[in-house]
Parts: C-alpha cells; structure tokens; sequence
C-alpha cells in the first residue's frame, strides 16, 4: 500500500441521481418567490453579507423588505392555522 492509498479522498462521486444544479430555484427560493417580495429579499440578504453580517448597515433594507411583505399580505398568508 502506498502513502497516497493511506488518505482518504475528498472528492465524492454522484450518481446523476444526486447531481444539482444551482441554477434550479429550490424550495427555499420558491417560498422567497410566492411571496412576491423576493427581490427586497435579495437586496436584504446581499447587504447583510457585504456588510460584516451587520443588520444596522441594512436598516433602509429591512423596511423595504418588511414594506413589501405587508403591501402583499404576507402575515395573513403565512400565518399558521
């Protein structure tokens, strides 16, 4: 056995089974996007994360995010019955 056959292999091999494409919304984004805020949404989370992950440098973003949400009915929508 040689050294190389000691370690263990990082790389793992799918079945086309398994594959995903990134470029296919998931449930998450279908979620973001039946709410009809999902752009407020992008904009949120991408200030977040060029910002240090500090929501105080994302205020104006919030409110766009929270303004929509309520203009689309989401807390009726989303409340749980």
């Amino acid at each position: 056995m040689t050294a190389k056959d000691d370690q263990p292999s990082n790389t793992t091999n799918l079945s086309s089974s398994e594959d995903t494409n990134d470029d296919e919304p998931d449930e998450w984004d279908k979620r973001i996007e039946d709410t009809g805020c999902s752009a407020e949404n992008s904009r949120l989370t991408d200030c977040y994360a060029d910002n240090g992950r500090d929501w105080r440098k994302c205020v104006k973003e919030m409110h766009a995010l929270k303004e929509c949400w309520a203009k689309k009915n989401n807390n009726e929508r989303t409340q749980l019955k």
